[in-house]
């Protein structure tokens, strides 16, 4: 079911995207809050305990003493007093004091007041050490190194709170990123999901033999190249159909007029209402002469369609072929009063085509010009050099074809005449013979026509096939 698979698969997505987000965030900003905030505190303090530590020492002239006092020195760096505590007593009482957060060494890296790591009196630091750590200056002399632990041993009240307050606005953030990601992971789920049930619906609908379906295109993405993708298929398939539902009324037509003829005169013979005569009999062997060649067509146009149409291609040079094809029709079109001209390029390369079945694409070409050419027409016959091949070309000054009725004119059993469809002396296969040997060759076939003007079929073969 697309609709409960798809579109919770991509709500779930969603969440499941926003919440390793959410959580890699949330890890980050936890993991750093503790050093950032043991860095603030120590930030908050360092400059001020210089002061009052240089202060001491430009008061005594030394460190002694400092050890001792150093819970009564260090409070004053204004810290500020932990939870609960008062300002009387032994100074200010401070969470700085108590987690021993600082402490100092001379001038030569003797600790004197230990804190975390130098936690030894009398214990040297190193170069490295005592470069890294924060001098304290007496009238541009170094006196001493006020050292800084690199932990918090323990968190005051405010501090911990703050952690606290920063773990539930984490929380917090996460959860609204969760929501909001499910809200935006439905939405589009329901955006993308829709388009693609109506296209099933639709191709359901094809599949139960309602061909012509539509769906609405509501997008520029690649779904709603799909849905035009779709609809352009299911335009094809139902104007195809259609097609085939024709082509099998006119075969049966083209069909039964031979079929009457011959059914009728046997009929009358046998009865003998008529009399075996040659000319009768040359009638009936004539409308035998047209169900052979329709079948014929309709086995080659078969074997176009499935690949089996075998083809002997041999080079053949163009204005040679045009002048004997000129040369074969030259006596037909006089007897109809139509000019035969031949117009082409000079040095023209061969081109390999299969020369019997040139010679019928030409034949049909030339016998349908004739047919819609009028006294005194022009049927003009032509090969130029084109892109990677030969055009052929077969113009005439005839009636012409409706806009319409071009794109049309290759597809079976269509002829661009209507008022003519009940000539017997074409079948309607004759330009979709000419496409499909065309395109055995690998090559095209096109049209262009202006009504009352004339048309014009131009073939185009490759050079090498």
């Amino acid at each position: 079911m697309l609709n409960k698979s798809l579109y919770w698969k991509i709500a779930l997505a969603f969440v499941l995207v926003a919440f390793f987000t959410a959580a890699l965030v949330a890890v980050f900003i936890r993991a750093t809050s503790v050093d950032r905030l043991t860095q603030l505190v120590l930030d908050q303090q360092r400059e001020n305990l210089q002061t009052i530590l240089a202060n001491y020492y430009r008061a005594n002239g030394s460190w002694n003493g400092l050890l001792k006092n150093w819970q009564e020195i260090a409070p004053v760096s204004g810290m500020g007093m932990a939870p609960g505590e008062t300002g009387q007593g032994n100074g200010l009482h401070m969470g700085m004091e108590r987690r021993s957060l600082y402490g100092l060494a001379d001038a030569e890296g003797r600790v004197i007041v230990p804190v975390g790591e130098y936690d030894a009196v009398g214990h040297v630091l190193t170069r490295r050490e005592l470069r890294d750590e924060t001098a304290i200056m007496v009238d541009g002399e170094r006196v001493g190194v006020l050292l800084t632990t690199h932990s918090l041993p323990v968190y005051n009240a405010a501090e911990t709170l703050f952690l606290q307050r920063t773990n539930r606005a984490l929380i917090l953030a996460m959860g609204g990123a969760l929501l909001i990601a499910l809200l935006i992971g439905l939405v589009l789920a329901r955006n993308l999901t829709r388009p693609l049930q109506a296209l099933t619906v639709a191709a359901r609908k094809i599949a139960g033999g309602q061909l012509d379906q539509q769906v609405e295109v509501t997008s520029d993405d690649e779904i709603g190249e799909l849905s035009t993708a779709f609809n352009q298929m299911s335009r094809e398939v139902a104007r195809v159909n259609q097609q085939r539902r024709q082509m099998t009324a006119d075969i049966a037509h083209d069909l039964r007029t031979p079929l009457t003829v011959i059914s009728g005169y046997i009929e009358s013979m046998r009865d003998g209402v008529l009399q075996p005569t040659t000319q009768r009999l040359d009638l009936i062997y004539t409308e035998i002469g047209r169900l052979q060649h329709l079948v014929a067509d309709l086995r080659m146009l078969s074997q176009a369609d499935a690949g089996e149409l075998a083809l002997a291609p041999v080079a053949i040079d163009p204005a040679a072929a045009l002048d004997h094809i000129a040369e074969v029709f030259q006596h037909h079109a006089s007897q109809k009063g139509v000019a035969l001209r031949v117009e082409v390029e000079s040095a023209l390369p061969a081109v390999r085509v299969d020369e019997a079945r040139f010679m019928q694409v030409m034949d049909n070409l030339i016998s349908n010009a004739l047919r819609y050419t009028p006294e005194g027409g022009v049927i003009t016959l032509g090969a130029r050099q084109q892109k990677n091949g030969i055009e052929f070309s077969v113009g005439d000054t005839g009636s012409g074809i409706e806009p319409a009725a071009l794109p049309l004119i290759f597809d079976r059993f269509q002829r661009g005449d209507q008022s003519r469809h009940a000539d017997g002396n074409e079948s309607g296969l004759g330009l979709a013979i000419v496409k499909a040997l065309v395109e055995a060759h690998g090559g095209k076939v096109s049209a262009e026509s202006i009504v009352g003007r004339g048309t014009t079929i131009r073939l185009w073969f490759p050079n090498q096939i």
